[in-house]
């Protein structure tokens, strides 16, 4: 870790160094960083930037990362010259505020995979973020504890591309030798939080525990559920079950011992929320939680969750506790069931269907979807996209590190797969209807208590997936997507060009085995 650079930071002159949540609250305010809604929660604004910048995420390439860091479009690699260069300027331009926010704490419930952290920022709504996102440390540990990675944040200092060797104004900069993220030029606080996912995920698999882009809940017989999923397709919602405890809605690990969470918080998409469909995030938004982008009537503050003038990807982060039946510290045992969700625009995979093991890490690499408006920049309308492990933008190691201990958890712990689809049903997208949510919720039940463990299934024909043929609570011809279709033909042409696109995609997986090969769609061209 560069230390002298960052006890620059540390001896700042006006550092303010683990404020209370009220703290944070009164200073944001006064800088008028954002204002409080009607429910005592804080709104800021980002900006341009209302969601991650993939493109301006570097790693530096050293003799540290250079095996192990899978380059390419997601890992972009940089030099150790122009990460300390952009370092200098960022520390420079932070110590000439007049004061800064520093937060610390951990990454990791499990105390003993737990990684200390301390966070860095320039503003204080940021600093909020990080407290209420990641692990708040008690008293007595907060007193001994010596962070091993550090984020420093200066979202108002701007990069110069040709001077600077960045791809834009926005940079977001990791050094696994210095133990360092260096962010600058955008005001997404998002940006801290998949950074520390993404070094957890660098970290973690070296130590044998499998790290995942999923969310995680637990039955009152101790039954855990991983639920597998890119951000819109229902992790934070699906996880939140009034009859389950949440261990944690986005970033989990899996253990020798069992699943823990990464995070100390929730970090929930509100557009369109309401209290009667998601009751547990509704409430969750109170004083002392962070709305991102939400608008707020200028009279009585209230937030209009339908509005998108700001972007789709409207956010609210908020603590675990804030969760009525959060599980606490939230580390439990192996999962009995895995969920894949996916959102599939074209209307053509099945609501919810029971995978083999091939079929399971067939679709864990392929982590298809449909990219929703608002999460990256410029994304506007659904699109499908292919994001291996469901979490391709925050792997540094080669997919295949990740695949193969699931695979062989999947098999220790004899756990069952299912891939359900919280997309568009009827039609493809602007034709048909998103999926609804009680029926989503009422397969899940199925699933986690064992129903569907030997219901009669029927194959689908373009797929090659078990679909169930009958689920309480769930009308039978929403099950059969082709069967939701007015025009039938329509259907097997979108649903062909889906499964094209599955064969497409998987050729680049050179290295899996054959039966794993063959568990992807039955149809070809």
């Amino acid at each position: 870790m560069n230390s002298s650079l960052l006890q620059e930071l540390i001896s700042h002159k006006q550092l303010q160094k683990n404020l209370s949540v009220a703290q944070l609250t009164e200073k944001l305010v006064a800088r008028k960083e954002g204002e409080l809604s009607s429910t005592g929660a804080i709104c800021a604004t980002t900006g341009k930037y209302t969601g991650r910048s993939p493109n301006d995420k570097f790693v530096v390439r050293d003799e540290t990362t250079e095996n192990l860091v899978d380059w390419g479009n997601v890992n972009q690699p940089t030099d150790e010259a122009t990460f300390d260069k952009l370092l200098n300027k960022v520390v420079a331009y932070l110590k000439e505020k007049d004061e800064i926010f520093l937060f610390q704490g951990f990454a990791g419930a499990d105390e003993a995979y737990r990684l200390p952290i301390q966070v860095f920022n320039e503003y204080a709504w940021h600093n909020l973020f990080a407290k209420q996102m990641f692990i708040r440390p008690t008293e007595e540990e907060l007193a001994t504890l010596e962070a091993e990675f550090t984020i420093v944040s200066a979202p108002t200092f701007k990069a110069d591309p040709a001077v600077d060797g960045t791809n834009s104004e926005a940079f977001i900069l990791v050094s696994f030798s210095k133990r360092i993220i260096l962010i600058g030029g955008t005001e997404y606080a998002g940006e801290m939080k998949k950074s520390i996912f993404s070094v957890m995920n660098y970290l973690l698999p070296q130590q044998d525990i499998l790290s995942m882009h999923c969310s995680a809940n637990v039955g009152e017989e101790g039954d855990v559920a991983l639920f597998f999923g890119l951000s819109g397709t229902g992790k934070t919602t699906l996880s939140a079950d009034p009859n389950r405890k949440l261990i944690g809605d986005d970033e989990h690990a899996w253990s020798p011992t069992g699943v823990f969470n990464i995070e100390g918080g929730c970090y929930a998409k509100t557009i369109n929320l309401t209290r009667e469909n998601e009751p547990q995030i509704y409430d969750a938004i109170r004083f002392g939680s962070v709305l991102e982008n939400v608008v707020l009537d200028k009279d009585t503050r209230v937030a209009d969750y339908d509005d998108v003038s700001l972007t789709e990807n409207t956010r609210a982060a908020y603590p675990l506790e804030y969760i009525d039946n959060a599980l606490s510290p939230s580390v439990a045992g192996h999962p009995k069931a895995i969920i894949f969700l996916t959102a599939d625009a074209s209307g053509t995979l099945p609501p919810i269907s029971k995978l083999s093991k091939d079929q399971a890490m067939y679709h864990f690499l392929s982590g298809f979807t449909s990219k929703l408006a608002g999460t990256e920049r410029g994304v506007t309308e659904p699109q499908a996209t292919f994001s291996t492990c469901f979490g391709a933008p925050f792997l540094p190691l080669a997919p295949s590190v990740y695949a193969e201990m699931l695979g062989k958890k999947i098999d220790e712990h004899n756990v069952s797969v299912f891939l359900v689809n919280t997309g568009w049903t009827g039609g493809p997208y602007g034709v048909g209807s998103r999926m609804k949510l009680a029926y989503t919720r009422g397969m899940i039940q199925a699933a986690l208590t064992g129903e569907l463990d030997n219901v009669a299934t029927v194959k689908d024909e373009i797929f090659g997936l078990e679909i169930p043929q009958e689920i309480a609570g769930v009308p039978s011809d929403v099950l059969v997507p082709k069967n939701t279709w007015s025009d039938q033909d329509a259907y097997d042409k979108e649903a062909k060009a889906l499964a094209a696109k599955f064969h497409e995609n998987f050729e680049k997986f050179t290295g899996v085995s054959e039966n794993i090969k063959q568990a992807g769609p039955t149809f070809t061209a």
